[in-house]
C-alpha cells in the first residue's frame, strides 16, 4: 500500500475506534455485553498495530453490531 493509502487508512481506523468507543459507552447492554465490547474493541486497536486493513475490517463488523443494537 503506498504511503498515503496507508495514511488515510490509519485515520480512518483511529477515527472509527473513537466512534466505536463513543458507541459502546452509550448502548443499552448489560455490564458483561459492555464488558466484552470493551476487550473486542482494545483486541482491534492492539491489532491495528500490526494489520491495519485486518484491523478495520474487524472494526467494521463491530461497527455494524453496534449499530444493530442501537
Amino acid at each position: 500500500m503506498d504511503p498515503d493509502g496507508q495514511l488515510a487508512l490509519y485515520e480512518a481506523v483511529a477515527a472509527g475506534l473513537k466512534e466505536a468507543h463513543r458507541k459502546v459507552r452509550e448502548v443499552a447492554v448489560t455490564d458483561a455485553e459492555r464488558a466484552e465490547l470493551t476487550r473486542r474493541l482494545l483486541a482491534i486497536t492492539g491489532a491495528a498495530k500490526h494489520d491495519l486493513a485486518g484491523a478495520a475490517r474487524r472494526l467494521e463488523r463491530l461497527r455494524r453490531e453496534l449499530d444493530a443494537r442501537s
